[in-house]
């Protein structure tokens, strides 16, 4: 029988929301060394060397915490501040150097992105997020955003506090595909809005051809009911349930508890999939589409194309870059999963 992930009902523990703070398998064998910069985008190189000198302090053992003391001590000036933000557009090779710096730090570290981290403080409790947050050496945060001014201000009294305990931060933030050609637009947002933070923060842009311009990739066909019902039926480890049902059952659960709703599910079956009108349920379904990326989970679906779900107003509006990211990641999972054997 199909896995029913709306009769699911996961508790996650404190330690296990910790724990699962990693960079994703599709990211686990990425190096410093793996990293190829363009020979035409020299701020490549320069983000490698940047990025490479501050992995090469925070390899040093828990012991040599003094070393950066001194620094906090000093005058921030470049890779001497706390924090490190890389700015640029889809696919520059942002969340490779950041995965890189994670792996070769020591630990502790943590690793996770900017909903991930807002997930979390909202499953912990601030008190109880800083608390355990502090004790990490290094804390790497990809896909900063900034389009929830909540989100953000809850965000950046976080990392003051972390800051303040002495946390090494990194983050990745995404410059959006019709700000290109800004310059620093996205920097500047960044350091705006978390306003006493700007200065720990060494902002680094990476310039290179922006893989969105070629469009989200091409939806595969909606399948009929009949036949996803066949496939999760089956493949081992399938789940399938109607579309409604499940965003009704994700506004009842937190956040993260989406990665262990998944847990042991190797293809996600989705009937009857409908165009979005409600913000709250399609952002619940960013969420869990990012879970199931991470996981590599292939999808297959049946109702409307998965490149109509959000609507073109949702496409244009403050979300927009979740929305895309949402959809590229969707398609690329229906795409596997919904190919004939």
């Amino acid at each position: 029988m199909p896995i029913r992930l709306t009769g699911r009902r996961p508790e996650v523990s404190p330690d296990r929301l910790l724990s699962e703070c990693v960079p994703p398998p599709r990211f686990s064998g990425v190096r410093f060394e793996t990293y190829r910069p363009d020979p035409d985008e020299p701020s490549q190189a320069e983000a490698l060397a940047v990025l490479r000198r501050r992995g090469e302090l925070l390899a040093e053992p828990r012991r040599e915490r003094s070393l950066w003391s001194r620094l906090r001590g000093s005058k921030p000036a470049g890779p001497e501040k706390s924090g490190i933000y890389l700015d640029g557009g889809f696919g520059v090779g942002k969340t490779h150097l950041l995965a890189s710096l994670w792996h070769v730090s020591a630990d502790p570290k943590m690793y996770c992105t900017f909903v991930e981290l807002t997930n979390l403080v909202g499953a912990l409790g601030m008190r109880s997020a800083v608390e355990a947050l502090s004790a990490y050496r290094l804390i790497c945060i990809d896909e900063f955003e900034l389009d929830d001014p909540g989100d953000t201000v809850l965000i950046s009294r976080l990392l003051g506090q972390l800051v303040g305990a002495g946390v090494q931060l990194a983050a990745t933030s995404n410059t959006l595909p019709d700000k290109l050609g800004e310059g620093r637009f996205q920097a500047i947002d960044f350091l705006r809005e978390i306003q006493g933070l700007s200065a720990h923060f060494d902002v680094r842009r990476i310039d290179g051809p922006d893989y969105r311009h070629r469009g989200l990739p091409v939806a595969p066909d909606p399948w009929s009911d009949a036949r996803v019902e066949q496939a999760a039926e089956e493949r081992p480890g399938s789940s399938c349930d109607h579309f409604v049902d499940l965003h009704h059952h994700l506004a009842e659960l937190h956040p993260s508890k989406y990665g262990a709703l998944l847990d042991g599910v190797q293809t996600v079956g989705i009937l009857d999939i409908r165009e979005l009108t409600d913000e709250n349920v399609a952002l619940r379904l960013v969420v869990l589409a990012d879970r199931m990326y991470d996981r590599d989970i292939p999808l297959v679906a049946s109702g409307i194309p998965l490149d109509r779900m959000f609507t073109p107003a949702m496409l244009k509006g403050g979300y927009r870059k979740k929305y895309l990211r949402a959809l590229s990641r969707l398609i690329a999972l229906a795409n596997t999963g919904m190919t004939d054997a």
